[in-house]
């Protein structure tokens, strides 16, 4: 699992895709979320500008990525 450090309280999900280089672009991030194949902590959530925090996990493609401040 990787973990990704954040500097402020929370990010963006479609952010934390770009971040941690799971996907190319804001668009590509858009299109998996909206599709479902993006999950926080478990559950598949289709809001693009989702509130990501410390300690919430998301998992994408195969990976996983803890986020941590």
């Amino acid at each position: 699992m990787t973990e990704i450090k954040i500097r402020d309280e929370y990010i963006k999900l479609c952010q934390l895709l770009k971040l941690a280089g799971l996907v190319e672009s804001g668009a590509e991030a858009k299109e998996e979320i909206l599709a479902l194949k993006v999950k926080v902590n478990g559950t598949a959530d289709e809001r693009i500008r989702r509130k990501v925090y410390a300690g919430d996990v998301v998992e994408y493609g195969g990976e996983s990525v803890k986020v941590v401040n």
